[in-house]
């Protein structure tokens, strides 16, 4: 889709936003967290958070998952899985390579399948943690687009933190969005496509070892 269609695109969604009243998510600190209560009866929380110096958007979205920390760590790290196809916003996965704590992959995505994100990420064991940086932004039509994603066990249940900042032509419309093809239509999915394909691979990623065993 060339440059002019797309802003077609995006002025016919911004006139039905209008029309429809629909304001927009509100911008948040980065420090809020949902409660206890909260985050057990809806176990899915997406705020929009104030983005960085650069401009662009910003997000953090907090879920939870049903399985103990160390089961989960294996999956968001077993960066050759193929159960990653699964996703129907996946649409290619190639790992490139590994060196130390640091990995290197490519996704194509069906909103963009002309484009190859190429991902460099940080693996943290000790803390459970990842941060994330796309690598070649300007290929992807992207300004920039990096963050982190924080596990902590929560109850039965593990905690997953994701926070990215981000930007690209139509970012603020994209957060905006109030219906699928949107970012809460995307990471709602995301967040529970999560959830039942570690429900589905549970016993696999059980029976690993990994660094934090």
């Amino acid at each position: 889709m060339n440059r002019g269609k797309i802003i077609q695109l995006l002025t016919c969604v911004l006139s039905f936003v209008i029309l429809n009243g629909f304001i927009g998510l509100p911008v948040h600190p980065l420090t809020i967290e949902p409660n206890d209560e909260e985050l057990l009866t809806k176990k899915i929380v997406l705020y929009r958070i104030k983005p960085e110096k650069r401009g662009g958007e910003a997000f953090k979205l907090v879920y939870l998952v049903p399985a103990p920390i160390e089961v989960f760590w294996r999956f968001k790290t077993d960066f050759q899985g193929d159960f990653l196809l699964s996703n129907r916003y996946i649409t290619e996965h190639r790992f490139v390579l590994e060196t130390g704590n640091v990995t290197i992959t490519e996704n194509s995505y069906s909103n963009a399948p002309n484009e190859t994100f190429r991902w460099r990420t940080m693996t943290h064991p000790g803390q459970f943690r990842l941060d994330f940086n796309l690598i070649n932004p300007r290929e992807c039509g992207q300004k920039f687009h990096y963050g982190s994603i924080q596990l902590e066990p929560f109850k039965s249940y593990t905690k997953v933190t994701h926070i990215a900042y981000f930007d690209f032509f139509g970012a603020s419309l994209w957060v905006n969005l109030p219906f699928r093809g949107g970012m809460k239509s995307f990471l709602l999915y995301t967040a529970r496509w999560e959830d039942e394909t570690i429900v589905r691979l549970h016993e696999q990623y059980a029976a690993q070892k990994t660094d934090n065993d």
